[in-house]
């Protein structure tokens, strides 16, 4: 099995590092000071419980080199993939996978999802259309990563804990791709269950990503002082509740609670989401997957969301502020 991570960043990047750790057939698509890094000294990975490896994998800045895949993972964050997806076509054979791994609502989520929304496309996810253009849905295979790791420089990415990543075909079915894929993963050290409900852990994900990524940028707060603080707490759930309530209209009932949802990035402890990472390291962060298209289903579907919304527009608000400032001329910053 051939694959191909095209975004090796620190989640991409940690799943290449561990598959070819064990020895598969990978390639890291990744431009840059971390590429350079990566071709200098290999890509390094330091893991909180003492593990320490450094693997050689094969390393491209150009896809149409690279020849045709078995499997494509997604490895850039939802603001890039629109970008990214039409040079993926050179890897795509009659049976190539892509392998999904963006926080927030995939652009896939309403492809043969059947009733009334079936084919929608949320303009915050997909702008205009490209990404499903460039994909077809039929070869998406839907994945939720559960670990946490960052880049602590580049070419060194640092695994703070976790080794779970669920996977999923959006049909429902235990396929036959799906179990030749998650044996690969399973080799390289990774648990991969197999969900029949791949749309329901996506919304499980995304009640603390749609809250707590956010609300880490505007506080600059861990993810155990998010959940311990008293009044972002409340925030925090208040912004799950409204989440909730949109999942609800879609008819999904999620199998667990919003206490348990919240004990659960609580016991993660001192770590920084990634969208907090992204921000202060001066990077776009994924505001309109992971927020802006639940505000988007919000007000589709007409569910209330002034929460979510408020804290959607000054998550919105400090990214934009950001990027004008560093566009603006250095003269005129100092006046």
């Amino acid at each position: 099995m051939r694959i191909v991570i095209a975004g090796a960043g620190a989640i991409g990047g940690y799943i290449g590092a561990r598959l070819a750790h064990a020895g598969a057939d990978v390639v890291l698509f990744a431009r840059g000071p971390h590429l350079r890094a990566m071709q200098e000294r290999g890509l390094r990975v330091v893991s909180a419980d003492g593990e320490d490896f450094t693997v050689r994998p094969q390393l491209t800045d150009n896809l149409a080199t690279v020849g045709v895949a078995d499997v494509v993972l997604l490895g850039v964050k939802a603001h890039s993939l629109t970008s990214l997806a039409p040079s993926l076509r050179p890897l795509f054979g009659p049976d190539t996978m892509v392998v999904s791994t963006q926080n927030g609502i995939p652009w896939w989520y309403f492809q043969g999802h059947g009733g009334e929304l079936d084919g929608l496309r949320l303009e915050r996810v997909d702008p205009g259309g490209v990404i499903a253009a460039s994909i077809e849905h039929v070869r998406v295979v839907g994945s939720l990563a559960y670990f946490a790791t960052d880049i602590v420089e580049p070419g060194v990415i640092h695994h703070t804990e976790g080794n779970r990543i669920s996977f999923g075909e959006p049909n429902g079915e235990k396929s036959e791709r799906i179990r030749t894929l998650t044996a690969a993963l399973s080799a390289a050290g990774f648990r991969c269950p197999i969900t029949t409900r791949i749309r329901h852990e996506i919304w499980v994900k995304l009640l603390g990503n749609a809250s707590l990524n956010p609300i880490s940028v505007l506080t600059g707060g861990t993810l155990e002082q998010l959940t311990r603080h008293p009044e972002v707490s409340r925030l925090v759930r208040a912004v799950m509740v409204e989440a909730e309530a949109v999942a609800a209209q879609l008819g999904i009932e999620l199998p667990i609670t919003i206490d348990q949802r919240i004990a659960g990035a609580e016991k993660v402890g001192a770590h920084k989401t990634s969208m907090l990472q992204d921000y202060e390291a001066g990077r776009p962060m994924e505001v309109e997957a992971v927020v802006g298209a639940v505000v988007e289903l919000g007000e589709r579907l007409g569910v209330p969301m002034p929460s979510t919304s408020a804290v959607y527009a000054c998550v919105k608000f400090l990214g934009e502020s950001r990027e004008r400032l560093a566009a603006a001329p250095q003269e005129a910053v100092a006046r």
